[in-house]
């Protein structure tokens, strides 16, 4: 039989077409113009609630709002409104306006300072900065002024079970944790209480949530409610140096990502894509009890963006001139690294050699319990 090709729906995005599926969603439809052009990424709106893995989620924080210059091909009117494009199907022939429409941008500005109505402004002391999504939300489309004076929401501080802090002052109710928990465990405890002004993410008399795989909900969470407590305080994300492991485990895939400092593997995560979606979910088992070296079988250093603050002083010294008081830093605190290696791209080379320095790692630890 000859296999019959799905018919494609044009769309012009900011100026540039690209055709897609029926079904997909103009959030969508711009990420694979990114995905095609690296160039074009900061076309792609911005997902605070949307999380593509999580069957249901977006359309309740209104951070990816765009224009809808022509309805379709059909009928050329344009929406009257401007729409959520995580949750927009696309049509024949549609045209829309996303950074090049001024009025998406000043919307923009307005959903930044609404989310920041009541969120505290503690990102000095909090465990997500340098990833967090409301951070970059506000630098990228916020305004440096907010006409905002009276009292910020607060909310009692609970306690739900030895690895996840939650800080319902920082959460922006985004659902993500919530569809995460009914998706992907067998049985979920926390969820909304209240409503309007007084709703929060909360367990029912503080049950511990202990679930297998609970602590992906910390993956989810766009800003710094939901934290790693075995993380909590020790390190900042940019002084880190993630690297992409596995390890047999028989209740996960184990592909994460291990997070140094030195050499002690102070964090675990699971996998993120450049949109900062968990594809392959982990155990807590993988997060908070493997924190050895020797636990795992490193493949490579991690794919960071060069935009990220994660990528910070992490090129080599013939790619990019290092300031000299960084150096003077570098040498005074961390262990010399040697930048004359090859930069190898090869990915079954890399894991070759990680299984190997992995191995006389393990033999040199040996030797020296031997000799103790």
């Amino acid at each position: 039989m000859m296999e019959t090709k799905p018919d494609l729906l044009k769309i012009t995005f900011d100026g540039i077409e690209v055709e897609v599926e029926a079904g997909t969603t103009i959030m969508q439809a711009a990420r694979r113009i990114a995905e095609a052009d690296a160039s074009q990424g900061h076309l792609v709106p911005p997902a605070m609630c949307y999380y593509k893995p999580l069957e249901g989620s977006g359309g309740k924080c209104r951070a990816c709002l765009v224009k809808v210059a022509q309805g379709s091909a059909k009928d050329t009117r344009p929406m009257p409104k401007l729409v959520p494009s995580c949750i927009t199907m696309v049509q024949d022939g549609m045209v829309v306006e996303n950074v090049t429409n001024p009025a998406v941008l000043e919307e923009r500005k307005a959903i930044v300072e609404f989310l920041l109505l009541n969120h505290p402004l503690d990102c000095p002391i909090c465990d997500q900065a340098g990833e967090c999504h409301l951070q970059d939300f506000a630098y990228e489309h916020g305004s440096s002024n907010q006409r905002y004076e009276e009292e910020r929401r607060t909310f009692e501080k609970h306690d739900i079970g030895p690895y996840i802090q939650l800080h319902m002052t920082r959460c922006i109710l985004c659902y993500r944790c919530v569809y995460t928990a009914d998706q992907i465990t067998e049985k979920r405890v926390h969820g909304v209480l209240g409503r309007g002004d007084a709703a929060e993410i909360s367990t029912y008399i503080e049950k511990s949530i202990d679930n297998d795989f609970s602590g992906n909900v910390i993956d989810v969470c766009p800003v710094g409610a939901l934290t790693d407590k075995t993380y909590r305080f020790k390190n900042r994300v940019w002084f880190s140096k993630p690297v992409d492991a596995h390890r047999d485990c028989d209740k996960c895939s184990s592909h994460v990502t291990l997070w140094y400092r030195g050499e002690e593997v102070i964090r675990v995560t699971a996998r993120k894509n450049e949109w900062g979606e968990v594809e392959e979910w982990i155990c807590n088992t993988c997060r908070f009890e493997k924190k050895k070296t020797s636990d795992w079988i490193i493949e490579g250093p991690t794919k960071v963006l060069r935009s990220s603050v994660v990528s910070a002083n992490k090129y080599r010294a013939d790619t990019v001139k290092k300031p000299d008081f960084a150096l003077r830093l570098a040498n005074s605190q961390y262990k010399p690294i040697d930048d004359s290696r090859p930069f190898i791209t090869d990915e079954e080379t890399v894991r070759q050699l990680s299984i190997e320095n992995n191995r006389k790692a393990n033999e040199r630890s040996a030797f020296e319990n031997t000799e103790n």
